[in-house]
């Protein structure tokens, strides 16, 4: 058994957490950054960056305290070394470096895609690779199969937004606050009237995700005064869980995938999880998500990913790079439009 302290700071959630390689979460701390961010109607990465430096030492004490254990008890320290916005990485991974070369231990820098795609793994033990992943989150709509700790075939990507961005972008046309994700799931809930909205992309023979039209719609479709806010945002959510499920029905078929996962901001969200959940048994796979806090940014998905590759013997020197960008299949092919989201 070994213990991993994990740090995440991609975005605008600082988290410290401890995780042992038998799967017990046993210190988790989060410090939120919503009210700093929420005038701006998005993240501001300086206000983030600022933000992480502050909040990460408090953090790390509190998870050692509460775990009981001392930072000599640690067998490894694992950090976000990307991709985000790169002041919030670098201050995760500058301090990640720093714990390990004074505590003497070995440093696993995670691809913070790795650490959503290996969570379900963290939650679920029967879950065995290979497995098609949806990873959908605010920055990123990819479908992968994960084949093993460190081996992911991207199978279709977004060629303009990823979902999560496009979910964030319609809160913010229709007045619901920050964050978007869960302001237009609860708006939804008290939807009625069906708005005529585009599917971009359904049917397609390409493999691949479009959002853009959609948010575009949106946009037209409020401007109109003609629908409710609720309406609106119901309907948008069945758009995108139409185009969600539609795309992953298509790789279904072509893939020798055990089970069908879905991981990342947007799994949070309850019609997707039920419409995901409704296609694998169609296909006769489990399904498997990971609980709703463990879907958005944490530090638990960090460890337990830096404990899948400390068992698998992937630790990092202390000058390894944080990266902004860090695709999880550096040899999928270029996608028309997509650039470096792909």
């Amino acid at each position: 058994m070994t213990l991993i302290l994990g740090l995440e700071s991609s975005c605008d959630e600082t988290a410290a957490a401890l995780v042992t390689s038998d799967r017990r979460i046993l210190a988790h701390k989060l410090a939120g950054q919503e009210a700093a961010h929420r005038p701006y109607g998005g993240v501001v990465p300086e206000i983030a960056a600022r933000a992480h430096v502050e909040a990460l030492e408090p953090l790390i004490e509190a998870a050692l305290a509460e775990a009981g254990v001392t930072l000599a008890q640690v067998d490894a320290v694992a950090a976000t070394a990307g991709p985000g916005l790169i002041g919030g990485v670098m201050v995760g991974l500058v301090t990640g470096k720093a714990l390990a070369h004074a505590a003497g231990k070995p440093l696993v820098a995670v691809n913070h895609l790795e650490g959503h795609a290996l969570s379900p793994r963290l939650a679920d033990p029967d879950l065995d690779f290979p497995y098609l992943l949806l990873l959908v989150s605010g920055g990123h709509c990819q479908l992968l199969l994960v084949e093993g700790v460190g081996r992911y075939r991207r199978l279709a990507t977004t060629i303009d937004d990823a979902a999560g961005e496009a979910f964030d972008k319609t809160a913010k046309i229709l007045g619901l606050g920050f964050p978007g994700g869960p302001a237009v799931e609860r708006a939804a809930a008290a939807g009625k009237d069906v708005v005529p909205l585009p599917r971009p992309l359904l049917g397609s023979a390409e493999p691949h995700f479009s959002f853009a039209g959609l948010k575009s719609a949106v946009l037209r479709a409020h401007d109109t005064g003609q629908w409710r806010v609720e309406d609106i945002a119901a309907s948008f959510q069945q758009a995108a869980v139409d185009c969600l499920v539609d795309r992953t029905r298509r790789q279904l078929g072509d893939t020798d995938a055990t089970a069908l996962v879905v991981a990342g901001g947007v799994a949070a969200n309850g019609a997707v999880r039920m419409a995901l959940e409704s296609l694998a048994g169609d296909y006769g796979l489990p399904f498997s998500v990971p609980p709703q806090w463990l879907c958005t940014d944490n530090a638990a998905m960090i460890a337990w990913a830096g404990a899948e590759r400390f068992a698998a013997g992937l630790t990092d020197p202390l000058d390894v790079a944080a990266r902004p960008r860090w695709p999880l299949d550096p040899d999928a092919e270029k996608v028309r439009g997509a650039g470096v989201k792909a």
